[in-house]
């Protein structure tokens, strides 16, 4: 038994307010006055780019400007087929905005699914609103787990502790009292309450931060950075070789002026490898694409690629494993106490709270009838992750006032008392165990929970998600470590773990090292962990962090929000608190866990195949820079018009890239994407631009008289397209159905051109004699069989 005073004291206890004096919030003409005035929530929650900023980003680039500038020249100075790269591009950009404008209005329409809608009051009734719908002066209320939207001043308090870690880095939760300043951006993480909006719109402390960090984002990752860093070293070798070209071509050899223009364009336009940029935005585009087509919400487009790079995915065990509800499956009165009066408290402890969680709500399903529910509370302690239990105070017929405490019997028993015996058995089935326990000091005080009595314990089964077990399974399948990172008991924790196949040592946090090396090392060797605190998940996550170990979180609780923030991938459940949903990368609208593997499969996709495709670009910029630099050392005439590289970037690089770029692929990502990319199309690049030179100068000893140019161009194109080919057939690997008819697809159309008369007119490709054709190809299988060994070699020597 104790006595509540008022004393001021560690845990935020408020004296719980009569009934028919809360406020009634703003009347519907106040509201419309307000909107009539403008004093309207009206920041712009933008999930996606606008459409022109989508037009802009796609046709206004620095390639494009090169490429359209040589295409107007090429207009005029040669025919219409030596034009053909400027309708390509056209057509590349068109795809790309087309397939952007799909993804932007997938986000938008699941941004609107997973907006979440305060609560206001307006003519003393709560009532749901978007987040636009709040005026001045509104009242709002909040709860755990919810996100404070606007500015304003606290008119409510019931324990009400909000976290403002996001806007000051201060992880300890602030206890708020009727008067004080609450600001956008927090959120609540115990008690409830109610404020009054003083600030809305770009007004509020954190609107700008919250539509900055809405935006859509496509930059920010190490595919598209290590692609403008290729991009960036392209452009430097592109302005000497393609001035020698122009000297060359237009000077020294004195030919004709629109053959040397045409030729000069045909040397510089190959060197620009333009999809490339293209084939990365539609290939994440599609990915968003398909991804909102099974409710999940990638809220910057980056996290698909960084999802696929995960080694190490922290679980948080409720609502992630299993299922948010949970059912009450036993009542066990300890120390002869009264069955009955147990379940009265209980009902009690359920009405009392107006915000309960999922323990508790079980609890009030279990004992809604008791007749002591109708009792008011003379003052509460609400729940919080750290203190792991709640409370509440009752006054008896008597008037005394006694106090109750509902919460994990390891924090509020001493580790000697008998009752935990049996919460260990019931924890080792994988129960949940809650301690009903009799409070001897006041609620208020510094440690309300020393020397409770306990009275009862309450045993909560918690139903497992059915596509859970199959889901790790996938992850334990990809290499991905699995570590369950819960609140609950560890030996519970643990059970639960086992019954989904994820075994591994279970460990209770509260028996962590504080020494962040100490700690990095307990929790690599561990797989479930108990007991943590919210501070504690995120430093589990920095711990994993700093041994090299790229980090997801799932979580749908108050208590992730830190752990989600710093993870490098957060993924939160579409029912989990607004705060989570605000923090994570990812949302899982359907609530499943089992769609991440989706999630994992299309960044692999993304990463992989551009990867591929990537090689193919970048073997044709190397080895047009390279001819280019052989044609000014030699002073020849460049060998190749436009048209001739627009059909082998056609056939052997833009079609191919195309369908490679978007297949499956289980490929497990790997970093440093430039090295990969690089030590592959430099060998190959090099090996294509000596072969084709080779058989340039043969066929320049070989023909004579005035075709002699068209014949030695035909021949150098064959013996191009053929080491083009070879390259697409090795990074076409490991072969299926579809793909070795790609191949051979590609090879049929180029031969269709060889064959047919009107073709080889429009793109100037006569093969003269037998020689000098059967030396290009000769030429090629050495060539060919040179980049095998290289590539062999390559891979071995500078592995990645």
């Amino acid at each position: 038994m104790t006595h509540i005073d008022s004393g001021a004291g560690l845990d935020p206890v408020h004296p719980v307010a009569p009934p028919g004096t809360r406020p009634a919030g703003l009347t519907r003409a106040e509201v419309a006055e307000r909107v009539a005035r403008g004093q309207v929530n009206d920041v712009p929650v933008r999930s996606s780019r606008s459409l022109g900023e989508i037009v802009r980003a796609n046709v206004f680039t620095r390639f494009n400007a090169i490429i359209g500038v040589l295409w107007v020249v090429t207009l005029f100075v040669a025919p219409i087929q030596d034009s053909l790269f400027g309708f390509v591009i056209l057509a590349n950009t068109g795809i790309g905005i087309v397939q952007e404008w799909r993804a932007k209005k997938t986000l938008d329409s699941l941004a609107v699914i997973g907006e979440a809608r305060p609560t206001v009051r307006r003519d003393g009734r709560s009532e749901q609103v978007p987040i636009s719908s709040i005026v001045l002066d509104d009242l709002v209320e909040i709860g755990p787990g919810d996100k404070i939207v606007v500015d304003g001043v606290c008119a409510e308090a019931d324990g009400l502790e909000v976290d403002e870690s996001l806007l000051t880095g201060e992880a300890d939760p602030v206890v708020k009292h009727p008067g004080e300043q609450v600001m956008s951006g927090s959120f609540v993480v115990a008690g409830g309450g109610a404020f009054q909006a003083t600030k809305v719109g770009r007004e509020a402390y954190a609107a700008q931060l919250a539509e900055e960090a809405s935006r859509f984002t496509l930059v920010h990752s190490e595919l598209r950075s290590g692609i403008s860093t290729i991009l960036k070293y392209v452009t430097w070798m592109m302005v000497p070789a393609a001035l020698g070209l122009i000297v060359t071509q237009l000077v020294v050899k004195s030919n004709d002026f629109k053959g040397s223009v045409a030729r000069t364009i045909g040397g510089i336009i190959p060197m620009v490898p333009e999809g490339l940029v293209l084939l990365t935005s539609v290939a994440f585009a599609i990915g968003v694409v398909r991804l909102g087509r099974k409710q999940c919400l990638v809220q910057e487009l980056p996290a698909i690629e960084g999802l696929a790079r995960v080694d190490t995915v922290c679980l948080d065990k409720t609502g992630t494993l299993t299922e948010g509800g949970m059912d009450v499956t036993a009542l066990k009165p300890l120390d002869g106490a009264d069955e009955s009066r147990v379940r009265e408290v209980l009902a009690a402890l359920g009405a009392s709270d107006p915000r309960p969680n999922a323990s508790l709500r079980a609890i009030i399903d279990a004992y809604p009838d008791g007749h002591g529910a109708d009792r008011r509370p003379v003052s509460t302690l609400p729940f919080s992750s750290a203190r792991k239990y709640s409370g509440a105070a009752f006054e008896e017929g008597d008037g005394e006032v006694v106090g109750w405490l509902l919460g994990a019997p390891d924090v509020l028993l001493p580790p000697d008392d008998p009752a935990l015996a049996e919460t260990g058995r019931l924890n080792e089935q994988g129960l949940r165990v809650l301690l009903l326990a009799r409070a001897a000091r006041a609620l208020d005080g510094p440690d309300p929970a020393r020397g409770a009595r306990p009275v009862a314990l309450v045993v909560l089964e918690q139903r497992l998600r059915p596509d859970a077990a199959e889901t790790l399974r996938y992850f334990a399948d990809q290499d991905v470590q699995a570590k369950v990172i819960s609140g609950d008991n560890a030996v519970s924790v643990g059970a639960v773990a086992r019954k989904l196949g994820l075994s591994g040592k279970a460990v209770d946090a509260r028996r962590l090292p504080a020494d962040p090396a100490d700690m990095a090392r307990a929790v690599d060797r561990a797989t479930v962990f108990g007991r943590v605190t919210p501070q504690q998940k995120r430093e589990m996550v920095g711990a994993l962090q700093s041994e090299g170990r790229t980090v997801a979180m799932t979580g749908d609780g108050v208590n992730d929000v830190l752990a989600l923030k710093d993870a490098d991938i957060g993924v939160s459940m579409g029912s989990g608190s607004e705060a989570t949903r605000a923090v994570a990368q990812i949302v899982l609208l359907n609530n499943s866990f089992a769609t991440l593997p989706s999630v994992v499969a299309e960044g692999r996709r993304v990463i992989g195949n551009i990867t591929r495709v990537a090689t193919l670009f970048l073997v044709k910029t190397v080895y047009s820079v390279l001819l280019a630099l052989l044609v000014v050392a030699w002073q020849v005439e460049y060998p190749f018009l436009p048209r001739h590289l627009t059909l082998l970037s056609t056939l052997t690089i833009g079609v191919p890239a195309f369908f490679l770029a978007l297949a499956p692929n289980k490929e497990r990502a790997r970093p440093h994407f430039v090295r990969r990319v690089m030590r592959y199309s430099i060998p190959g690049g090099l090996l294509a631009g000596v072969a084709t030179f080779v058989t340039y100068l043969l066929a320049r000893h070989h023909y004579t008289g005035a075709d002699a140019l068209a014949a030695e161009t035909s021949a150098a194109t064959l013996t191009l397209f053929l080491i083009s080919m070879w390259v697409l057939a090795i990074i076409a690997r490991p072969y299926t159905w579809w793909r070795l008819a790609l191949v051979a697809a590609m090879g049929v159309a180029f031969l269709f051109v060889l064959t047919v008369p009107w073709l080889q007119d429009f793109f100037a490709l006569r093969l003269v004699g037998n020689t000098m054709p059967w030396a290009a190809v000769g030429v090629a299988v050495v060539a060919a069989a040179a980049l095998e060994v290289v590539w062999r070699w390559v891979g071995r020597r500078f592995p990645v």
